[in-house]
């Protein structure tokens, strides 16, 4: 039997050769046209994948059955090379032969397609085994819940197999199709300015699109689920309004004209001309009601405000907006607002009715405020009761006001002292240096630019040395050799240097953490925006101070160091103890000898602002300052820069990223902002990662919590972190909490401003796992 190999390296994946088959009164299908409701639509040739261990009658039946077809049909004879083929050649059918577990698991191959992007619209099928009419049939359950689509008994007859595939094709395949286009209208109703909701014949919403969160104020998830009827319920609309409109759709027919829709922060609700479309299901009866809103253009500066950021936030087509997603419309309910936040809410309303005079000196008052040290946080939102894992991480991580306890002099003696600057191990590289790595290392730092590169995966090869290897690779494609003047050996060592003088006892702070930071913090200076307003400076000290930001760290956090009198709280007068003390220590280390010193041939004018900056971004990284950051990062770059794309996009003279809005944000001041807020992502990206690594840095990070709970317990400490006792500790709870607490928020912001759609995506996927988690542990 001659074949003839389309693809796939080693993988066995090919298209046979033309060969004569049975007679078959069936000829080529040639109706691909498909009408769905006014969409006309067009279904390409069928391709299809067989996916048999061994060819017999039954796989040579479907091969037969598509060349007959006009199909195009491929075979393979693993799930390795039935899932590259696949990733391949996107078929529409896949036919599985599910009739022995011999030589593959048919099962696991169907989910391992289904965990793939591509698989939404593809039919699976299974193959399975002819049961005798006085067997018992067994049940398909299993197959659906892999992802099976359909099962077809073994039937090797042609004719039989060609009336399957037609099956296939006239059901389940344009099925597909139209639900592809589905895709393409729910598109179309994300973008339009109109607002739409739809509901069932209960009138329970279903579907709202970002319009009708921009005129409400309630996003789709507060709504979905929920009565349409009480969720519209305003004083202006006459008491029998809804049963008037109502009547009108079950007789099949619209309803049009002025109706008040209730808004999340007013009880008076905004107007706007309503129509209300009925749609009818089986014998007539109404299945879906379907209601437009026209907004009103007549809106307030503030109304307008809000418009503009939801249609940044869903991509506006009018101006050809990057996609900002949801995050600042996020931003208004943040659930830490700082008082002076307040404040300029407060004045940007005042400036709505007021004279061009007024407007202008608050407009400097503004300026002013956003300028200043005003942004300490108060929670707006109190923490619920009982809530002992964010009380924890808050008291633990962002509060220094903790219980002090005398201690007596023994057990101070046994306190943990931090530890003195490793002399250099380098690890000695040839010249090239990248080059001669070993190949193993090179194949993985090949995926360092991809936000899914695994940083596990490095620490295991390099025997828990990844820090050298990737910060070699990040520092070559930022030009950080040519941006210093100094070779790539003195890189090398001072690398080598730093990384000595991470604590590789610790399971969480430890040089494989800063390598991670090092990574993010190098995808975030890619971003589109961050390299419009970041120079060469900029991202050199970025680089550099992920590296350092965590050197020398004991595992123990601030509050710790400062309960047990640690040297270093003295010194640095229990202010950002460790944060200060890994800023100093990256700098003794490079300035300790010739061979490690990367600063050595700058300029005083070029090295002051370079070391300026990496202390700020190190200093930066104290949780304590978290709110403060954000709340000051929104409210000077992500709100003034809205107001100058709201401004731009209302005159049409320019995109968001135009030269008003970059001069903007390259202010010395917001630059200072931005690189503070990314360093912040980058320390604190695991919840974005992918799930295997969240699940990893959760696992470590809990464990040195666990070590702290257990010496603070010993030593009769205040237990900074009482949730974390490794024998009742939640890790899915510390997770939630943590990332509602504290990542959702930062997170929304930085999206708006360097537009991270796959990382969010992550941590929305991290999130539901933790939730499904902590909820099976609660039951």
């Amino acid at each position: 039997m001659h074949s003839s190999f389309v693809t796939m390296g080693n993988c066995q994946c090919y298209q046979k050769d033309k060969r004569p088959a049975p007679a078959s009164q069936y000829t080529q299908n040639t109706d691909n046209e498909v009408i769905f409701g006014p969409m006309k639509l067009k279904q390409k040739n069928l391709s299809i994948l067989l996916v048999f261990a061994k060819e017999d009658a039954q796989s040579d039946g479907f091969w037969w059955a598509a060349d007959k077809m006009g199909y195009k049909c491929f075979i393979a004879h693993n799930a390795e090379g039935a899932l590259e083929c696949y990733l391949d050649k996107h078929h529409d059918v896949v036919i599985i032969d599910n009739r022995s577990s011999k030589n593959f698991d048919s099962e696991a191959l169907c989910r391992s397609m289904r965990a793939t992007k591509s698989s939404d619209h593809t039919v699976i099928v299974a193959i399975t085994k002819r049961v005798a009419p006085e067997k018992e049939e067994p049940s398909i359950l299993s197959l659906l819940k892999a992802g099976f689509n359909k099962r077809i008994p073994e039937n090797h007859n042609v004719n039989s197999c060609i009336n399957e595939l037609l099956s296939l094709e006239y059901g389940e395949v344009r099925s597909q199709l139209k639900l592809r286009a589905c895709s393409a209208v729910f598109s179309a109703l994300d973008n339009i300015s109109d607002a739409v909701q739809i509901s069932n014949e209960d009138n329970q919403i279903q579907y709202v699109n970002p319009a009708y969160e921009r005129l409400t104020g309630f996003s789709a998830e507060e709504v979905i689920g929920k009565d349409a009827t009480e969720m519209a319920k305003v004083d202006r609309n006459k008491t029998d309004l809804h049963d008037s409109i109502n009547n009108q759709l079950k007789k099949g027919k619209f309803w049009e004209g002025t109706y008040h829709t209730r808004r999340k922060s007013s009880d008076v609700g905004v107007t706007s001309h309503c129509v209300f479309s009925p749609i009818l299901g089986p014998g007539g009866k109404l299945s879906h009601i379907v209601s437009v809103q026209k907004t009103n253009p007549d809106t307030s500066y503030t109304d307008r405000i809000k418009e503009a950021e939801y249609n940044l936030a869903n991509g506006g087509l009018a101006h050809g907006y990057p996609r900002r997603r949801e995050s600042l419309a996020k931003i208004h309910s943040m659930t830490v607002e700082a008082p002076i936040t307040k404040v300029i809410n407060i004045i940007n309303a005042a400036q709505e009715n007021s004279p061009i005079t007024v407007v202008q000196a608050l407009d400097k008052v503004l300026e002013i405020l956003r300028t200043s040290q005003l942004y300490s946080p108060h929670f707006a939102q109190p923490m619920k009761e009982g809530d002992t894992m964010t009380s924890d991480l808050v008291g633990g991580l962002v509060s220094q006001n903790v219980k002090r306890q005398l201690i007596t002099s023994s057990q101070e003696s046994s306190s943990v002292s931090h530890s003195k600057p490793v002399s250099g191990h380098h690890i000695h590289i040839p010249n090239n240096l990248l080059s001669q790595m070993p190949t193993e290392i090179l194949d993985i730092l090949e995926l360092e630019p991809s936000w899914d590169f695994n940083i596990i995966t490095l620490e295991k090869a390099t025997s828990k040395r990844p820090l050298v290897h990737l910060g070699l690779k990040t520092m070559a494609r930022f030009g950080v050799c040519d941006f210093l003047r100094v070779d790539e050996m003195t890189v090398m060592n001072w690398l080598s240097l730093v990384e000595a003088n991470y604590h590789s006892t610790n399971s969480y702070h430890n040089s494989t953490h800063a390598a991670d930071v090092l990574h993010a913090t190098a995808y975030f200076l890619n971003r589109e925006r961050n390299q419009a307003v970041l120079d060469q400076l900029d991202q050199v000290a970025c680089l550099i101070a992920a590296i350092i930001h965590d050197v020398d760290h004991p595992g123990y956090t601030n509050a710790f160091l400062i309960n047990e009198k640690n040297p270093l709280a003295l010194m640095y007068n229990d202010q950002a103890v460790l944060e200060n003390h890994h800023a100093a220590l990256g700098f003794q280390l490079s300035w300790k000898d010739n061979t490690v010193n990367i600063f050595k041939n700058l300029s005083r004018d070029e090295y002051t602002p370079l070391r300026e900056t990496i202390i700020d971004m190190v200093l930066a990284t104290e949780m304590k300052q978290h709110f403060e950051h954000l709340n000051k990062f929104v409210s000077c770059v992500n709100k003034s820069t809205l107001k100058l794309e709201e401004t731009s996009s209302m005159s049409g003279t320019g995109s968001p990223d135009s030269m008003a809005i970059i001069n903007q944000m390259s202010t010395p001041e917001n630059r200072c902002l931005i690189k503070r807020m990314l360093i912040k992502c980058a320390d604190v990206s695991n919840p974005l990662r992918t799930t295997e690594m969240c699940i990893e840095w959760a696992k470590r990070i809990a464990e040195e919590y666990f070590i702290q709970t257990d010496e603070e317990k010993r030593r009769k400490l205040p237990v900074v972190m009482p949730a974390f006792d490794r024998k009742t500790c939640s890790i899915p709870k510390s997770q939630t909490s943590f990332i509602d607490f504290f990542i959702n928020d930062m997170f929304d912001a930085w999206d708006y401003f360097c537009d991270i759609p796959d990382l969010m995506t992550h941590l929305q996927e991290n999130y539901r796992y933790w939730k499904e988690k902590s909820e099976e542990e609660a039951s």
